[in-house]
């Protein structure tokens, strides 16, 4: 999968650092879907909708899994939003560009094309505010483990979060967002 991506660290409810990612990752992603209105799409372009923001998480030295972190302003996060297929490098670099030159108060410089291959995952639909996240991951951890499966965090392998709802938007109680964890067989 092709994402735009922006690393960065502290708590997404009151750092300003992720509220600038979210205008990065949303400003380029709407400047590759809109470069049709301009005649500037890409070769292999097609109608598509923005995808749904997502989050890596994860701790300074820590496997996250979503339960045992409750400082947030320690968080690590990777936000992201994936693009089509088309989106390659080039057409990276040039809504870059083209955002530069609307907004040059932003930095950019942060955003990243990334490629990831997520692997054997486990996921659940959790409704209702990120503070009782908890609840769905040990509904989801201890399904895994009937299964024969295994939590399998890594460096590459992380608590991954997809929104479904846009919180400025939503009651908190009704908030929908995909939880993912890796997971690994469990040898018998």
């Amino acid at each position: 999968m092709v994402f735009i991506a922006i690393d960065g660290q502290g708590d997404p409810n009151t750092c300003n650092e992720y509220k600038e990612a979210m205008e990065i990752l949303y400003g380029l992603s709407f400047t590759i879907k809109m470069s049709k209105m301009n005649g500037t799409q890409p070769d292999g372009y097609f109608e598509y909708v923005v995808p749904p923001l997502e989050g890596l998480w994860y701790g300074d030295g820590i496997a996250f899994d979503g339960t045992n972190m409750t400082d947030k302003s320690k968080f690590q996060w990777i936000s992201m939003i994936r693009q089509p297929e088309f989106v390659t490098e080039a057409v990276f670099e040039a809504a870059k560009l083209t955002l530069q030159k609307k907004k040059p108060h932003l930095d950019i410089s942060k955003a990243r094309l990334m490629k990831m291959t997520e692997g054997l995952c486990i996921q659940i639909m959790h409704v209702g505010t990120y503070d009782n996240e908890p609840e769905s991951i040990s509904q989801m951890q201890q399904y895994a483990l009937e299964q024969g499966y295994a939590e399998d965090f890594s460096e590459h392998r992380m608590h991954h979060e997809i929104y479904l709802s846009d919180p400025r938007k939503c009651v908190p109680e009704k908030l929908k967002t995909v939880i993912r964890h890796p997971i690994q067989k469990l040898s018998s």
